[in-house]
């Protein structure tokens, strides 16, 4: 049988072991705490910093949408006709900008086309909002695969080479082109920002699918 010294000596060693142990439960709490603490700051910080960074890139988008595009030439949209034919049509300008068209328009859901397409039906997606991005044979090969990818990432929008057009590239909506000499000018971007559906369009929100030209 066990001496009352030998039964006090085991019930103190179980005791500092139960302090011992409700100590590591304490610092494993505080630890938990902490870096629980720590993460859901960073996660605050985070979330305020895409925020604010979504917060300043649909500013600029706003400020560009606002700000005159330099060289932008312009037509009087309402003026420009918009009736369903199915002959060609001599238009006063390469590419062009709005006027009569064929009822069937061409994709314009970032389709990249390889080769020319018809006029008349690239106008009537104009109609429908789409910016048409085009080249002449003057641009470089790197050029004409950054404007590809933008364009294949912008909804209402479309690309076609037409050699006989004045400016080396192109972007042409429903009343409004411009001219630059390299997919980097940042009036590209300030074009489709822009015109993209903009406010010139005659039939906003219409398809830019289920038309002529799918690749």
């Amino acid at each position: 049988m066990a001496s009352k010294s030998q039964s006090a000596e085991r019930k103190a060693r179980i005791e500092q072991m139960r302090r011992a142990e409700q100590a590591r439960e304490r610092r494993n709490r505080i630890i938990t705490i902490t870096v629980s603490a720590v993460v859901v700051a960073g996660l605050v910080s985070f979330g305020a910093f895409v925020l604010n960074k979504e917060s300043d890139k649909k500013e600029q988008e706003q400020a560009a949408a606002k700000a005159p595009i330099k060289d932008e030439k312009s037509w009087d949209a309402k003026k420009l006709s918009r009736n369903h034919v199915t002959e060609a049509v001599k238009y006063p300008m390469t590419p062009p900008v709005g006027g009569d068209h064929n009822q069937v328009w061409m994709n314009c859901d970032g389709d990249v086309y390889k080769d020319a397409i018809p006029e008349v039906n690239a106008v009537h997606s104009l109609e429908h909002g789409a910016v048409w991005v085009t080249y002449n044979d003057k641009a470089g090969d790197a050029d004409v695969k950054a404007l590809g990818s933008k364009v294949e990432k912008t909804p209402y929008s479309l690309m076609s080479p037409v050699k006989d057009q004045s400016g080396v590239i192109m972007l042409s909506a429903w009343g409004k082109q411009v001219s630059v000499d390299s997919a980097s000018d940042p009036r590209v971007d300030q074009f489709l920002t822009k015109h993209v559906q903009g406010p010139g369009t005659p039939e906003p929100g219409a398809a830019c699918t289920g038309g002529m030209g799918a690749q």
